[in-house]
Parts: structure tokens; sequence; C-alpha cells
């Protein structure tokens, strides 16, 4: 298991329930004041440079596959082919000094028995009584704004930006704490594991020049996702990710793999995450000065045409154009279809050990980032560096908010120390036993640890590691290490934004995005689409995009 693998989990976990907004780089959090005004605002440029915390990366374990820097600041995840042998400590002594906390984070698996042998353990090692509670992760985001109406949040509390119903811009500063005077700038070297987190994760945590949040699972390189295909069979035919360098290229593949007679398709689902190749961005761009939804961009129309198109091909999986996406992976793991698009998540060591279950000689791929037409600078946006966040109680004490900050840097510990260790696996020969160099879960480790919460209150840095399939991770590392080449922010780029109440339905835009999902499974045409973009304009979107440009882009800048 590695820091990545957990993120993979707890993610897949929260997509089952918000859907593909749990995989897609959420800007905004909705539900706030329905006023201008800054409260739960965004920052300025000036203000959280002021706040952010230094960077200093962790050397304390040494991965195999380096970190490779790409463009825009990005910095890919390292890899580790091996469990290290000797977990190194780098935390001295016991973080806590004896004091009792509650925590709540959301949970999507069995919740374990409270005061089990692992919680047990792991309060003996962090010197606090922490008293975890796993909380319903389907119901989460009705669950918390109850407890923030009654102000009873519990002491240490995730909340992830894809609930959209809780409304942290309206809780900081009056039930979150202010963590600045603790981590801004050189403090938090006092916290040398959380000094390691990418600085992009502390801008997910800040609001208003502030920070109030922990990043957990941040990555220094964040992609929503990618266009992946079967690379065991593609080469066979002697097909290889260099041949597609437009979405002609990608198109001719279709004619070429897909036999409906055989039961195999070239394409599965693409749209979310080929759309970028033509230049579609997540939500805004910035064209001569002004604030453009992607909406109203002639990319996306492009990209629409050219989908609508191959969902009239043939070369689509029938299951895939009648939005059956729940089976996407057994298609692709059965071969039936042979190019599919999903989050980086999916290329993992459970990835490759269902795939080859289904299909000897199983490997996953990639298509190199590339431009739609062939000729363009190939590009795709990022992702935010995190959408996990822990916050503190603002009733909490300095003294309190201090223990607290050194319980979350023990929590921090880079994969494969001691501290890691504990947290991620437990007591070894308790809870786990080391199989083959790996630490592998015994009964009481699954029960026990696997759901227990702890990494979700903080974390480290993600890292790349499949242990005992190194090939995923040597190609994860080798086409992440291309593709940070190719990437740009996006506009709003890690800003909270709390959108006034009054455009939640025009910021999500559901009626257009239906639309355009009907687009590229063939069932409407790209006019329809249109259609639905104007009436969106004329219903709010207009005042949308203006109340963002006045509010976030004049006062704040883009964030590129």
């Amino acid at each position: 298991m590695s820091t990545e693998i957990d993120r993979r989990t707890f993610v897949s976990g929260a997509a089952a329930v918000a859907g593909a907004a749990a995989l897609s780089p959420l800007l905004t959090a909705c539900g706030g004041s329905d006023t201008t005004g800054s409260k739960g605002g965004t920052s300025s440029k000036k203000g959280l440079k002021a706040a952010l915390p230094a960077h200093v990366a962790g050397t304390a374990v040494k991965p195999d596959i380096p970190s490779v820097k790409g463009a825009v600041g990005t910095v890919t995840a390292p890899g580790y082919l091996n469990y290290p042998t000797n977990q190194v400590k780098t935390v001295s002594g016991v973080p806590g000094k004896g004091g009792t906390y509650t925590a709540i984070v959301p949970s999507f698996g069995a919740v374990p028995d409270p005061g089990n042998s692992f919680s047990r353990a792991m309060n003996k090692a962090l010197g606090v009584n922490l008293k975890m509670k796993p909380t319903d992760g389907i119901n989460y985001g009705s669950i918390v704004p109850t407890m923030t109406a009654a102000k009873k949040l519990p002491d240490w509390i995730q909340l992830p930006t894809w609930y959209r119903t809780i409304n942290v811009g309206g809780l900081v500063g009056t039930q979150l704490a202010d963590l600045t005077p603790y981590l801004s700038g050189d403090k938090i070297k006092q916290y040398p594991n959380l000094a390691a987190i990418p600085t992009g994760g502390w801008a997910n945590a800040a609001w208003e020049d502030k920070i109030y949040g922990i990043p957990c699972f941040a990555s220094g390189f964040a992609l929503p996702g990618t266009t992946f295909f079967r690379r065991d069979i593609l080469e066979a035919k002697g097909i290889t990710a260099d041949d597609v360098k437009s979405a002609d290229d990608l198109y001719n593949l279709g004619k070429e793999l897909t036999d409906a007679k055989g039961k195999v398709w070239a394409f599965d689902d693409i749209w979310t995450y080929a759309s970028p190749f033509w230049g579609v961005p997540f939500k805004f761009a910035v064209t001569d000065g002004k604030l453009v939804h992607k909406y109203e961009t002639d990319e996306l129309l492009e990209a629409l045409d050219w989908h609508h198109k191959l969902a009239k091909s043939g070369f689509m999986h029938p299951d895939a154009l009648a939005g059956n996406n729940g089976s996407g992976k057994t298609r692709f793991y059965a071969g039936h279809t042979l190019i599919a698009g999903d989050g980086l998540g999916a290329w993992n060591l459970g990835d490759d050990q269902t795939g080859t279950a289904a299909s000897k000689g199983y490997r996953r791929g990639a298509f190199n980032i590339f431009a739609a037409d062939g000729k363009s600078t190939p590009s795709t946006f990022l992702n935010p560096n995190t959408t996990i966040v822990s916050y503190l109680n603002a009733r909490l004490s300095k003294a309190q908010i201090l223990e607290l900050l050194e319980v979350a840097n023990y929590l921090a510990a880079p994969f494969g120390s001691a501290e890691y260790t504990m947290v991620n696996y437990g007591v070894e020969g308790t809870h786990y036993t080391m199989v083959d160099g790996v630490p592998t879960a015994n009964e009481a480790g699954k029960k026990y640890v696997a759901n227990s919460g702890y990494s979700a209150l903080a974390s480290p840095s993600s890292i790349a590691s499949n242990l005992g399939a190194d090939q995923v991770t040597k190609d994860y590392c080798a086409w992440t290490a291309a593709a940070a080449q190719h990437v740009y922010k996006p506009v709003f780029l890690n800003m909270n934004i709390t959108v006034p109440k009054r455009f939640a339905v025009a910021d999500a835009g559901q009626a257009v995005e239906d639309a355009i999902k009907d687009c590229y499974h063939g069932i409407k045409k790209v006019s329809d689409v249109q259609a639905a973009i104007s009436s969106w304009k004329s219903s709010g979107g207009t005042q949308m995009i203006q109340w963002h440009s006045d509010n976030v882009l004049a006062k704040f800048g883009s964030g590129q």
C-alpha cells in the first residue's frame, strides 16, 4: 500500500457518492452567503504568499524513481519499487502531551470497533487520546451541516471539497481555527513532515489570506485523468502511444481496432478526459482580459463535434453509449474495449491484479498529451493539489492546537518511515506481517487499520508504489514525467471561492452538462447543446460569469 493508493481508496469511495464531481477539479464551494462581500472568499495573491507555509522537501526516505520537475512548478510523484527494510524515524519522542480529542472523517467501509487494538496502539504512539469517529461517507454532506448549525463540530474534522452542501467558507474564523500563526512561512519548519507537503496543497486550505486547514494526500502533480489504452493488445498489433498525435489518429484507431462481431470495440467513454486535447478549459478561461466560461468557447463545440461523430461511428461499445459506466472497467479488463478515459488513480496494483486475472498479459498504458489538431502545442489543465483538507475546531486553546499539529506532523510522515508504517499498517505481528518485503495485513489489520481514518486527518505527499508490480510503477512514473511538461494552471486553480446561493444552479450548469452528455453519446446534436447553453446564459449563466469576473478575477486575479 502507498500514499497514492490510500488516496485512491478514499476518493474511489467518494466517487460512488458524488459521481464524476469527486474526480474533477472543484474550484468552488456552494451554499454560502448570498452577498458579494469577502466573507468566505478566496485569498489575494499578496496575502496568500505571506500566509503560505515554507516548503521543505523531505529527504528521509530515498525513492527508487526520483521526482521530475514539470511545467508551472509541478513535481511528479516519486516511485518506490520496494518497501524500506529499515523504517527511519522522522519524529523524536511522543508528539502528544496526553490531551483528549475527537475526530470525524467520512468513511466508505466498515467502521472499526472503538477501543480496538490499533486505536490503542495509535494513541500510545501519538501520546493523546484521539477518539476516531469514522462517519457514513454517503450521507456526510448532510450530517456535517447539522453539526455546524448546532455548532457541535468535533475537535478535528475532515471536510473534502466535493461535498458542496458543506459551506467551509462560512465556517472559517468562526468554527474552524486559524492556523496561520502556527504554520505560515518558516514557522512550519517546527513540523518537518508538514513542511514537505506541496505548497499548492496549503493553498487549497487557505481562505481570505489565512491558513485554516491541513492538506491530505496532496500531490505536486495532479491531473483529473487521461485517455488509457490496453497496451498489451495494441502493442501486439504494432501500435504505440507515439502513433497517436492528433484526434484524427485516435479516430482512425477506431476502425482498425473495432470488431463488433468479435465483441471488441475500440472505445469506451473518453469525453471527460480527452476533451482537454481540444483546449476545452476546466471551467473558465481568460481571453484578452475577459473571463469566459467553457460553454462560450469554440473549443467545446469542436470537441463535441468530434465526439458526436465517434458516437455515430460504431467504434464505441454499446453499453458506453447507453451511459453504463459502472461496468466500464470490466469491459476494459475483458478486452471488449481497448481505449477508455479514467482518473490517474486507476493506474495501480489493484488494477493490474484485476486486469491480469481477466486477461493474461494485461498492461495499462496511456496516450501522450497531444493537441487535437496535431499542430498546436499539446497541453492539459491541472487539478487542485488536493481536494481533501482537515480542520481544527476554533474553540481549541493554543496549547491544544500546538499538540494536534505535532500529531499531524506524525501522521504526515513519509512513505516507508516508522511513523508511516504505524499509521498505515499498525503493529507488526499484531496487525501485519512482512511477506516478501511487503507489509501485509492480517485479519486484525484488515478489520481495524484499513478504515481507521487517521490518514484523512493528515498524510504525506502522494507517491507512486505498487509493491509486487514494479512495471506499473515504472509505467506510471515514466508517463507522468513526460506529461508534466505539457500542463498549465486553469483559471482559479487552488482558489477557494464561495459562490452565492443565487448562482448555485447556474454554476452547476446541470442542464447543459446533460445535453453535452447526450451529445457525446450520439443522442443529441451539437446544435442542441448550443440551445441549452443559450438558455443557461439567459437564466443566470451570464450573471454568474459576471459575478466571478467582478468579485474574483478583478480582485484576486486568475490564479494562473
